[in-house]
């Protein structure tokens, strides 16, 4: 029986290449010059330290550009707020969300089901799965999915027939 999975799942690669790059472009530009600016990767995320909010937010849009520029979508970042740190430096950290959550994939499950295709969708874990006995149908499911905005980036893997 032909099916798919719609999951959520950041390029991990990609993301330690964005990261490297902009701390190389941080070190190497004159206006974070003396502003102890340092992008860091850690089990919570990505941490932005710098000597003030500014400068933060500025590292933050590096990074950003990095991403896109790696084709890794900004809906995977979870930006928190700049939080006041020592000698009024700021911090901010930065997560990457993967997987969908529950309400989204509730979502998508009752999109599914509103089509009226011969499909039947069912949450596991963090993805959904939908399977079908006709492709079309698969694929009209798709477009379906991909034409509404959960503010989730989807992939959709493992499409078996």
């Amino acid at each position: 029986m032909p099916s798919f999975d719609i999951v959520s799942k950041p390029s991990w690669p990609e993301i330690d290449n964005a990261l490297n790059q902009a701390q190389k472009e941080i070190a190497q530009r004159f206006d974070f010059k003396d502003t102890e600016t340092e992008l860091e990767k850690n089990s919570e995320g990505i941490n932005i330290s710098a000597a003030t909010e500014d400068r933060a937010r500025a590292a933050l849009g590096v990074l950003q550009d990095k991403l896109v520029k790696r084709k890794v979508a900004l809906r995977f970042l979870d930006v928190g707020k700049a939080e006041p740190g020592p000698k009024g430096s700021s911090k901010m950290l930065i997560k990457i969300k993967e997987g969908i959550a529950v309400e989204a994939a509730r979502e998508i499950t009752k999109l599914i089901k509103d089509q009226k295709l011969k499909v039947q969708a069912a949450i596991h874990e963090t993805q959904v799965r939908v399977t079908g006995k006709n492709r079309d149908d698969l694929q009209a499911c798709i477009q379906a999915v991909r034409a509404k905005d959960f503010g989730v980036e989807l992939q959709f893997v493992n499409f078996r027939d």
